[in-house]
């Protein structure tokens, strides 16, 4: 029997109940099988808390889930609340005092998913994207001068440390040795992603601290690419691509470009991760609220993100049984990642995976 694992389930706004709810029961199929003993426990937060009593993430809150093995969070953003005020008091929050300093990213085109880049096929579009997730310009460093007058300045300040670029680097380098010995027929190779030519103090820190790991690696093979650049390369060649590892805001951007490539938000998958420490999983999608209680978003995302926690916790068999359920119904059952153009509801997606988890 393994170990009992305290999963604290975070369902949040729109539809984020509905895609945990399938996320969770596919957890459950793999509890039985696997015999991988799951205690979840629900967190209560969200739009609706905040609209009902201005309840965001209160700090004794906070100090439970830093005693949970994982963070399973469906979605949070409601339409009824002003833009960054959840993001900002609990998903920033979240990450800052976890210190949840690596946002992972798989980028994976799965057989019998369709693309936006015709020419490409799931042979070309397998690459993983580490994110820094605590620096940068999220760091909130800035503020204001004569606002609301004619000469109103802004200022918005990057904040990189050394320690923050180098456990980042230094993840990225461990992830993609990690990602060679696993699957041979990767590169082995990571690119850093910057803005070198523009960006003269920040980059310069991310180059040095890169180069100077590096040393540690000799058997990674190394290269450098513009932000723009690289947006560019890929879309017009993927398959180039093994490990990138970039900063926050940066990040943020080249994901959401990955996330198309790979079938849309309905299969795209992230990790908040502390190495060793409690971590979070999600869905890349949001809350969705024009969906919410229809039984019509795809909860393939919110399952994704069971699989990379799984995964993360050590249970590499239950992760891989999941991920090929996953790949069975991709291919043979789903006509669309689109939200109600599935061919099946929410919850029948759901219980194909269990299906084929058998």
């Amino acid at each position: 029997m393994s170990k009992k694992y305290q999963i604290a389930v975070i369902p949040g706004d729109g539809t984020g109940p509905e895609v945990v709810a399938e996320g969770v029961k596919s957890l459950i199929a793999l509890s039985k099988r696997c015999g991988i003993p799951f205690q979840f426990r629900e967190f209560p937060m969200g739009g609706e808390q905040y609209l009902k009593g201005g309840v965001l993430l209160p700090d004794a809150m906070l100090d439970e889930l830093k005693g949970m093995d994982a963070i399973y969070l469906g979605a949070i953003g409601h339409p009824d609340v002003k833009p960054g005020i959840l993001e900002r008091e609990i998903l920033l929050k979240m990450r800052f005092a976890l210190d949840l300093y690596i946002n992972l990213r798989p980028v994976v085109l799965y057989p019998g998913v369709e693309g936006p880049l015709k020419s490409k096929g799931p042979g070309d579009i397998d690459f993983v994207v580490v994110r820094e997730n605590t620096e940068g310009l999220y760091a909130g460093g800035g503020g204001f001068f004569k606002k609301g007058t004619p000469d109103e300045v802004a200022i918005q300040e990057s904040v990189n440390t050394r320690k923050g670029v180098e456990r980042c680097i230094r993840y990225a380098f461990d992830f993609c040795r990690k990602r060679d010995h696993e699957k041979r027929n990767h590169k082995r190779q990571l690119t850093l992603c910057g803005k070198s030519n523009v960006l003269i103090y920040e980059s310069d820190l991310w180059n040095r601290v890169f180069q100077e790991v590096h040393e540690e690696y000799p058997d990674i093979q190394v290269n450098y690419m513009h932000v723009d650049a690289l947006c560019m390369w890929m879309i017009k060649n993927p398959e180039q691509f093994d490990v990138i590892v970039t900063g926050n805001m940066f990040g943020d951007i080249i994901t959401d470009i990955g996330a198309i490539i790979q079938g849309g938000l309905g299969i795209s998958a992230g990790g908040n991760i502390h190495p060793g420490k409690t971590s979070m999983f999600e869905p890349m999608g949001g809350s969705a609220p024009k969906y919410t209680g229809q039984n019509k978003i795809n909860p393939m995302a919110a399952i994704g993100a069971a699989q990379m926690m799984l995964d993360h916790l050590g249970e590499k068999e239950a992760a891989s049984i999941l991920l090929e359920a996953m790949k069975a119904v991709l291919k043979d059952h789903l006509k669309s990642l689109e939200a109600g153009k599935m061919g099946y509801g929410t919850r029948e997606v759901g219980d194909l995976v269990v299906k084929y988890i058998g």
